[in-house]
């Protein structure tokens, strides 16, 4: 016959002094001690009233950061308004030079035709350095291929040219920062019908 304490798994067999020790530490912890108090639970009390605290430091955190967050938002907000409305002050003002050019061309008392070419050509070329300093562009597309991203064609004529080049150009197009603000209105050539 085989000897029965060997069939016994090692984890299983727990030597008496190590389960005294663990009864007794058990004890220690149990809930009531000889006075009827629980010496855990003034710990859990200390715990809970100290978690209590940090919860309400954490709510206070909370409240103080979406407060600041709804007041970030509110200001955000107030921002895209004021470049809405104000984003264009710069090239206004830069526009009323040209405007003040206007308004002295009006007041000469003696005009001629040649004063009026002069005072036109003076006051296109300011309107021209204001465009340049907003990088306003002029598109004059004459004899280009057609782009229908920056052209817009209201004719096609037949033409000696390639198809789909630009052979007339009846308003110039312009771009703002390679973004096209009006489109140049053009005529297009065609192939010739035989």
């Amino acid at each position: 016959m085989s000897d029965p304490t060997q069939n016994v798994a090692p984890e299983a067999s727990v030597a008496p002094a190590e389960a005294a020790a663990s009864a007794e530490a058990a004890a220690a912890s149990s809930p009531e001690s000889a006075t009827g108090v629980s010496p855990t639970e003034a710990e859990l009390q200390k715990s809970l009233a100290d978690a209590q605290t940090k919860a309400a430091e954490n709510f206070d955190l909370y409240v103080r950061a979406k407060a600041e967050m709804e007041n970030i938002r509110r200001r955000s907000a107030e921002d895209v308004l004021k470049a809405n409305k104000f984003g264009v002050e710069k090239i206004a003002d830069a526009l009323l030079a040209v405007k003040d050019s206007m308004d002295a061309a009006l007041l000469v008392e003696s005009p001629s035709v040649e004063s009026y070419k002069t005072g036109v050509e003076l006051t296109a070329r300011q309107l021209a350095q204001v465009f340049e300093k907003f990088s306003i562009v002029e598109v004059n597309p004459a004899g280009q291929k057609f782009d229908p991203t920056r052209h817009q064609a209201i004719a096609a004529l037949e033409s000696d040219q390639p198809a789909n080049t630009v052979i007339n150009v009846m308003q110039k197009g312009y771009t703002l920062h390679d973004r096209v603000l009006r489109p140049a209105l053009v005529a297009v050539a065609k192939e010739k019908q035989a």
